[in-house]
């Protein structure tokens, strides 16, 4: 499974990286809704949490399905104004639909969706839209009705309630992540012009990869979906409190945006999704299962493992195999025998992987 950006019609002097103040925000409230996805922002989150005032928890509690789940392609703008206020005036700027339609991206769908009619004028997309936030609670439902009812008083209801986050804790935090951000767009665009596409989408993620022959990049994500690059360019946004996210917009016509992290946390990084798959369908198979419980106690050989399950040599041979190609355990001779160990490190790590897999 993967995200594929099509760059086939993309000029490559138009990929560039950027920061975008109204994305770190979006990125701090997700943070605060879903703080079970960040766990080394929990303590950050719930002492910010503690200290809203009242009237602000409620209001970011009514909006929240612009941020939970799905992040919302207001807050996800193509970077470059450089302060919030100038990113909040260019949303103020656009009409009624594009606003309601860049709103209503909350689907939990796992592919992405096709340029569509605004809700304000499909009867079908505003029932959906409609369905959509009532699946989240009543007050979100109501949200939503009065987006769809009035735009042009959630807009400026929208822009007041982040200019009070800006005031109650963004502001601080952007001021202490600005520079980190600006360095780390400037040091992705210097390996961008050294080095080329392939280089700087290697250091963007190792999630991330360039396939020069189908003119795509591929970002491995649990979801299949596809974007297009046009000739209004595709960038990137580095995030300080984004990991263990990959967020991209596909901005219909517009340019596409990915939101990656600036800085991956001290642990190892999720392994690709392909080889959690071979490994969760390695240990899947119920004799592989109960062959596992037996390594995990130690190195045993074929013939011992074979008499202790009632099976030939050569079955277990089949099974040891698979888990050997899934690497999930370790071999070595000793004399004439070749004993096998699960890998107890490697196993554990099976989760995380996993859960990093569904969470990026």
């Amino acid at each position: 499974m993967s995200v594929v950006i099509d760059i086939s019609d993309l000029p490559l002097e138009r990929v560039s990286f950027a920061v975008s103040p109204l994305a770190e925000l979006g990125a701090l409230l997700h943070v605060l809704a879903e703080p079970s996805h960040h766990p080394g922002l929990r303590e950050w989150a719930a002492e910010t949490t503690g200290a809203l005032s009242p009237d602000l928890a409620d209001r970011l509690h009514e909006a929240d399905i612009l941020w939970r789940s799905t992040r919302s392609d207001l807050f996800l703008p193509s970077g470059g104004v450089g302060d919030l206020s100038g990113e909040l005036d260019a949303l103020d700027r656009l009409d009624d639909d594009s606003f309601v339609v860049a709103a209503v991206e909350i689907s939990c769908s796992t592919s992405f969706g096709h340029p569509r009619p605004s809700p304000l004028r499909d009867t079908r997309d505003r029932r959906r839209a409609r369905e959509l936030a009532a699946a989240r609670g009543l007050r979100q439902a109501a949200f939503a009705d009065r987006l769809l009812d009035d735009p042009p008083a959630v807009r400026a209801w929208l822009r007041n309630l982040l200019e009070d986050c800006e005031q109650a804790f963004f502001g601080e935090v952007w001021q202490r992540v600005r520079a980190q951000l600006s360095a780390d767009a400037r040091d992705k665009t210097q390996v961008l012009g050294r080095q080329g596409l392939a280089q700087a989408l290697a250091a963007v993620s190792p999630a991330i990869s360039l396939d020069s022959a189908h003119a795509r990049i591929v970002i491995d994500k649990l979801q299949d979906g596809r974007v297009t690059g046009t000739e209004a360019g595709l960038v990137f946004l580095p995030t300080a409190f984004g990991w263990p996210h990959l967020v991209v917009r596909d901005a219909h016509g517009d340019r596409p945006v990915v939101q990656y992290p600036a800085a991956l946390p001290n642990e190892s990084p999720s392994l690709p999704l392909e080889t959690v798959q071979q490994r969760l369908e390695a240990v899947a198979h119920p004799v592989r299962l109960r062959l596992c419980r037996t390594l995990a106690r130690g190195a045993h050989s074929t013939t011992e493992l074979a008499d202790a399950y009632g099976l030939t040599p050569p079955e277990v041979s089949r099974h040891v195999a698979v888990l050997k190609k899934a690497g999930l355990i370790k071999t070595r001779r000793e004399g004439r025998y070749v004993l096998h160990e699960l890998d107890l490190q490697l196993v554990s790590r099976l989760g995380p992987d996993l859960l990093g897999n569904a969470l990026r």
